[in-house]
This record gives structure tokens, C-alpha cells and sequence, in this order.
């Protein structure tokens, strides 16, 4: 993902002042680093939430990818943003199909409200390196289906064992990029709408824009606040 950016951003007339990695946790601290606009952020769930704090302490904005840290810190960072004046626009998912996908989402869900014998479940397949399941894009998209199907309360891994709970069957497999299904079924036919990333360009200009949009802006954001759909 960082390659992608980085020549995403050098291509719309973008510098790159500072690049952190495992290596170089001190460049958090550097004047390189102050000078930047927005730091682009994408790791792991364990770091996220501190290289957040290390950017805000440098007044830094900053976009973020990293999914899984959301439940142990997501009131302090939104508290901050909200109520500290610090910045971050956060997203499960930064490709413009996807924030498409997840609109398509929330209006199917909306209509199947009024067909009861219809019953959702969700899948997603990743690569075999990612650490979280399910991924943060399926746990944002089942919230979607949640907010405007009735008869579903709350998302769980695998297999529902009651009629409120919407499954999510997480799948890793080689070096698959993302792929979202989620499924309507009855007994008299299927409806499914599937996302299927082709490679992670589409991630990397969503973090770009969101950037660009985010050195203007202030407070906790979201792919909902850069397109309205």
C-alpha cells in the first residue's frame, strides 16, 4: 500500500517529506515529519493507535486504513478529533467501488426490510497475511445492512444461531485483494451483490483523495463526509 501511495501521490503533484517504517519510529519526532500536511497510515491493529497519538503530538493530520483498533480507542480518537482539535479521517475501505458497494448496500437493505422471507449473510476473502477477521470493510458493511434491516441487531463470525444475528464467513486464501459478497436468500431464488477488488490501486487513490481532502479539514472523518452519495 505504501508503494501504491507513494507513486499515486507523486503523480498528482504531491511531496513526499517522510517515510516511517519499523525502522525509523523516530522520524515521528523529526522536522521532516512536522512539515507534513497529512500522514497516510496503514499497519497493523496493535500500532495504529499509537502512530495516531505520535502525529496528533506532531500536529500532524491524519488518513488512516488500519482496521481492529477501533473498539478499545475509538472514543478517545473521536473524542479528540470531535473535541481536541485533531484530526482523522478513518475508513474499513478507501476505494471509490467500495464507498459505491457499501451506498448499493444500504439501499438493498432498505428494500429487503419489507420482504421478511428473505435472510442475509455476508462473506469476505483476503490475502493470507491479513490479521483481523472479519475485515473492518465487512464489520463497516454488515453495520450498513444493520442500520436499515429490522429484523437484524448485530453481526457475528461464522454462523448465526439466532435470527437477529447476520453471519459473516471470513475466507484467506493466497494473495487475494478483497472480495465482499452479501446474500439474500428464500426459497424461491438468491439475490447477492458482490465487491471484488482487482489489486490495491483503488485503495491507494481513495487514501490520496482522502488526503487532500483531509489537509482542509478538521475533526473525525469518513468516506461518507468525501462522497455523497
Amino acid at each position: 500500500m505504501g508503494k501504491e501511495i507513494e507513486k499515486i501521490a507523486l503523480n498528482r503533484g504531491h511531496q513526499i517529506v517522510s517515510i516511517i517504517d519499523l525502522n525509523n519510529p523516530e522520524e515521528f519526532t523529526s522536522e521532516a515529519f512536522k512539515s507534513a500536511d497529512v500522514a497516510i497510515e496503514f499497519t497493523a491493529p496493535t500500532v495504529a493507535y499509537g502512530n495516531y497519538m505520535k502525529a496528533f503530538a506532531a500536529g500532524v493530520k491524519v488518513v488512516s486504513g488500519s482496521t481492529g483498533w477501533m473498539d478499545e480507542h475509538g472514543d478517545e480518537i473521536k473524542d479528540l478529533c470531535e473535541n481536541g482539535g485533531k484530526t482523522l479521517f478513518w475508513a474499513s475501505n478507501f476505494s471509490l467501488g467500495v464507498a459505491i458497494f457499501s451506498a448499493v448496500n444500504k439501499y438493498l437493505a432498505k428494500i429487503m426490510n419489507q420482504f421478511p422471507t428473505y435472510d442475509v449473510t455476508m462473506s469476505e476473502t483476503h490475502h493470507i497475511h491479513k490479521l483481523d477477521a472479519p475485515s473492518g470493510t465487512a464489520i463497516t458493511l454488515a453495520e450498513g445492512v444493520i442500520e436499515n434491516l429490522n429484523r437484524k441487531d448485530c453481526w457475528v463470525k461464522e454462523e448465526a444461531k439466532a435470527a437477529n444475528e447476520l453471519p459473516i464467513h471470513s475466507i484467506r486464501e493466497g494473495e487475494v485483494p478483497g472480495i465482499h459478497s452479501i446474500r439474500y436468500d428464500s426459497e424461491a431464488d438468491s439475490i447477492t451483490i458482490t465487491h471484488d477488488a482487482k489489486n490495491r490501486k483503488g485503495f491507494a487513490l481513495g487514501a490520496v483523495l482522502a488526503a487532500e481532502f483531509t489537509s482542509k479539514k478538521q475533526g473525525f472523518l469518513g468516506m461518507s463526509d468525501l462522497f455523497k452519495f
